[in-house]
């Protein structure tokens, strides 16, 4: 079955481009994939996702709220307490969230073989080193 022609600049093309660079975002599916298991506090989240700034984590959360997909809860204690948990919405991404990490786990060993194999091979002269000479 063919496939409609798309035209990349309508703006249903661009606004499921913005949707996918949400979603596919490291630090998203990252996060989406720790909120699975309940709600996080900030530090808690930070703590988990090995390498992400403070302000990246900040940035990442906002825009997840944004989205819609997770909720920022204030406690009024002292000091104050955060909570980040997906919604409904949030929670039906963790679903192919959680398939893509379980496959990458399934896979890895295999992904770095193949790696191993790429790296060991001759190097070969690519378009730029070709068009210097």
């Amino acid at each position: 079955m063919a496939s409609p022609h798309l035209d990349h600049n309508s703006s249903d093309c661009r606004a499921v481009s913005a949707v996918l660079a949400r979603v596919g975002d490291k630090w998203t599916v990252l996060i989406v994939a720790l909120l699975g298991d309940g709600p996080k506090r900030f530090n808690e989240i930070k703590r988990m996702v090995g390498g992400i700034s403070q302000r990246m984590l900040t940035l990442t959360l906002r825009g997840l709220e944004r989205d819609g997909l997770v909720t920022r809860t204030v406690f009024p204690t002292v000091p104050p307490r955060v909570d980040y948990e997906l919604t409904p919405l949030g929670r039906s991404l963790w679903e192919p969230v959680e398939a893509l990490g379980a496959w990458a786990r399934g896979n890895i060993g295999e992904i770095e073989a193949a790696r191993e194999r790429f790296d060991a091979r001759p190097k070969e002269p690519t378009s730029e080193t070709a068009n210097a000479a």
